[in-house]
């Protein structure tokens, strides 16, 4: 087990260096990189279910409990905001010629 100080350090070092990571992405890479941190939050999720199945006090249940509901909440955030972000993409199926006047 990790002791608190060295599992603080550890978040606020993950902190730290996801937010020097995704603030340094260009635009134009947003939406693959949505699409492949969907996948992590996948995987976050299966971890606090983890956690949650072999909490073994009412305090860790509680926060695993809240750990599924956040995970699960990130995960579909992520998918809703990917294909609200590929719907921009999309024709609106009327092309307009130049030149052309009714």
């Amino acid at each position: 087990m990790l002791s608190g100080v060295v599992a603080v350090y550890i978040f606020m070092l993950a902190a730290f260096t996801g937010y020097e990571v995704i603030s340094r992405v260009p635009v134009i890479l947003h939406t693959p990189l949505m699409s492949g941190s969907n996948f992590v939050h996948g995987i976050v999720l299966v971890g606090a279910m983890f956690a949650l199945f072999n909490a073994a006090s009412l305090l860790e249940q509680i926060i695993g409990f809240v750990g599924v509901l956040l995970a699960a909440g990130n995960a579909v955030g992520g998918y809703v905001v990917t294909e609200r972000m590929l719907e921009m993409f999309k024709s609106s199926g009327v092309r307009k010629t130049p030149g052309r006047h009714k």
